[in-house]
This record gives C-alpha cells, sequence and structure tokens, in this order.
C-alpha cells in the first residue's frame, strides 16, 4: 500500500516522498483513513511504531480546510505525558505541516519553563500539544479554552495515566465538549486505560499492532563508554577515527546537540551532516541520499528524522545521548543489524545516565559490556 491510497492530499505524498517515507506503517495504513471519516480510534502500538504520524497527518488534512476558530480557541488538542514528547510530537506536526497551502498555527506547551511566552503565543493556535499540567494552569489563566474542540488526542495514554494524572485529565475532560473526535494511543491496554476508554470512546476503530522491533538484537554487537559530558564530542571521533568507522548513525536528544555534534565531526576532519526539522527540506533530501548512498560518513540525527533512514546493511548506530525509553533504544540499535547482517551498537554513557542506561539493559534483557574512557588519550581529537 502506498500513502497516496490513504486520502492524502498531494502536498502531504509531497512531503513524505522529500523525507523518504516510500511506504506507509501498518497503524497508518489503518488509522489514517478511519481517523479521516471522523471516527473515534483506539490504538495499541509501542513506541516506534509510527504512531505520531499517523494521527498527525490525517488532523493536518482536515484542518486545513476548515476556518480557525475564535482567538485561544482551540480546535485540536494533543494531550502527551512528557514534555520531551510534547517536543517530538510539535515537531512531526511542523514537518508534516511544511508544504501545506495554508499555514496551521501548531504549538507545544509544557511545565519547567516559563508560562508568559506560551499565554502570548496562543494567540491563533489551532493545534495544542500539552501535559496536563501545564494546560490546566494555561486554562486557569484563561489563556486557552477548549469549549471548541473537534478533535482530543490521548498519546501514550498508559504512561499519562501510570504517572498519576488522573485527576488532571477529569479535569480536562470537563472543559471538552461532549461531541468530538477521540483518538486514544497506548502501547499496553491497561485498566486505568480501559477506564478512560469507557469515558472517551463512542464506537471506536480499535487497531492493534503486534510489537516487531526493527532489526535482530543478537546480530547486535553492543558496547558503551563510561564518559563525561564534555569527553562525549572527542570520544565520538576518536571512535570513529580509531576504528575507521564508515556510515555512522548517530543518535542525539535534540535538534541543537544533533548541529553542535555535526559541526565538531566537520570541524575535526570527520564528513558529518545533521538532519533534522530545521533544516530545509533540499538540505534534508541531499544529506540522506548521500548517506544511504555511502557518500557521507556520519549523519547525526533526532529520533525523529531518523525514521525515514531505512538502510539494509547499516553497519553502525552510536547512542551520543540516551534515548528516553527502553523501547527508543531498541528501534535506534535495530537499524543496524539487519538482513541478517552484523551491526555494531556504541552508547556514550555520562554519569547522569547510568541509572538509565542500567534501566534499558534491564528492559531488553542483555548486559551491555561497559569500557572506561578515562585513560584514553583524547588530546587531538
Amino acid at each position: 500500500m502506498s500513502f497516496s491510497s490513504l486520502g492524502l492530499s498531494p502536498s502531504f505524498l509531497k512531503t513524505l516522498s522529500e523525507q523518504g517515507y516510500t511506504e506507509p506503517y501498518p497503524i497508518q495504513e489503518k488509522a489514517i483513513p478511519a481517523i479521516l471519516e471522523g471516527k473515534d480510534i483506539l490504538a495499541i502500538a509501542q513506541t516506534g511504531s509510527g504512531k505520531t504520524a499517523s494521527f498527525a497527518l490525517p488532523i493536518l488534512e482536515k484542518i486545513q480546510h476548515e476556518e480557525p476558530l475564535k482567538n485561544r480557541h482551540v480546535s485540536v488538542l494533543v494531550l502527551v505525558p512528557t514534555r520531551e514528547l510534547a517536543a517530538q510530537v510539535n515537531e512531526v506536526f511542523n514537518l508534516l505541516a511544511d508544504n501545506l497551502p495554508r499555514r496551521i498555527n501548531i504549538l507545544a506547551v509544557y511545565g519547567g519553563v516559563s508560562i508568559n511566552p506560551q499565554m502570548i503565543r496562543l494567540q491563533g493556535v489551532q493545534i495544542l500539544i500539552a501535559t496536563p499540567g501545564r494546560l490546566l494552569e494555561l486554562v486557569d489563566s484563561k489563556a486557552v479554552h477548549l469549549s471548541d474542540v473537534k478533535v482530543l488526542v490521548l498519546d501514550e495514554a498508559d504512561k499519562m495515566l501510570n504517572l498519576g494524572f488522573r485527576d488532571e485529565m477529569t479535569r480536562i475532560l470537563s472543559f471538552l465538549p461532549s461531541k468530538k473526535q477521540n483518538l486514544l494511543f497506548s502501547a499496553t491496554l491497561s485498566e486505568e486505560v480501559t477506564h478512560i476508554e469507557g469515558l472517551l470512546l463512542k464506537d471506536p476503530v480499535v487497531i492493534k499492532i503486534a510489537d516487531d522491533s526493527e532489526g535482530n538484537i543478537e546480530l547486535i554487537t553492543q558496547s558503551a563508554y563510561h564518559v563525561s559530558e564534555e569527553r562525549k564530542g572527542p570520544l565520538l571521533r576518536y571512535l570513529i577515527k580509531q576504528n575507521n568507522l564508515k556510515q555512522v548513525l548517530v543518535f542525539t536528544s535534540s535538534v541543537f546537540k544533533a548541529d553542535a555534534v555535526a559541526n565538531k565531526l566537520r570541524n575535526n576532519g570527520i564528513d558529518a551532516s545533521a538532519i533534522h526539522s530545521k533544516k530545509s527540506q533540499g538540505a534534508r533530501q541531499e544529506a540522506l541520499s548521500k548517506f544511504k548512498s555511502g557518500k557521507l560518513q556520519v549523519m547525526v540525527a533526532t529520533d525523529l528524522m531518523a525514521r525515514g533512514i531505512d538502510i539494509k546493511f547499516l553497519p553502525c548506530v552510536v547512542n551520543y545521548e540516551l534515548p528516553r525509553s527502553p523501547k527508543d533504544y531498541i528501534h535506534r540499535i535495530g537499524r543496524t543489524g539487519r538482513a541478517e547482517n552484523a551491526g555494531m551498537a556504541i552508547s556514550l554513557i555520562s554519569p547522569e545516565e547510568e541509572h538509565h542506561f542500567k534501566i534499558i539493559q534491564k528492559k531488553m534483557g542483555k548486559k551491555v559490556e561497559i569500557n572506561e574512557s578515562e585513560s584514553i588519550d583524547l588530546h587531538g581529537y
């Protein structure tokens, strides 16, 4: 099946083609047509299954044909459990909206940062991505109104409810109209999710995507290094040069870090490029094409942009920073060790990341050898 058969307009097909997406993920095949038809959705799918685009694409398709609501009255509300996921979902929406003939106002709001800039930027917003606590602060301040919401998305509902958002969720739901389209995405169907499902969904289309991690983890040689944050860059360059690594996919947690790492690599004689949503489409496509063909030695990517990178014989993946979940870690390293080919995965572990890496190893059911890096002479790297 192709994206053109899912009912999407040419502007989206152009964007998807430019990003290297050739065919939809299973969840996208099932969810996009159903959402375009206005049906409620209950989707059980793991992180990395393509779920964000499965609701972002049809939402953008529908909203581009609608007139904006009154100022500070949002049309689409996407609720997420963490600020990191809010930023990631926002990035997906903006990436997919790139070629639309009419600009769609999209904003992510979350705690941990000043609320005042968010209050100002809420003017004219049509799609709002929010964590529950910050959303309630904005509602209480009358900076945003939820009475006209047409589509509600609960992303990673199992995590939201496990983190104890039930009271906040109950308050938020009280502000929303009863007649709306409800889209619920969860990795598991727990009691908490079933509770919310019963409150929200009316005759939903149920989509269950089997957990199918990419690659064969047993074919991947995993290693890690204890390293301070300031020595990560020199150590990365040392490993690439000393091992003569080619076609290396380096993962960072943010656009800013991706640029910084790529710049440092280039300044030290390593052919590298960053790929993320802030780059122009031409730059992204050129870098992706060069990397796939082996003409670019290192690609530095965020998790979001790396989903368009599908290389059968990718030899090496480096976690410059750990992902937010063990599942994301497995999907990252699973980009190597594919089609029965051996692969290598290297993780750079700062002191702050040590506990998280222990959790990743436990969830993965595999212990990773961790090397000390203090004795490695990184002078000149």
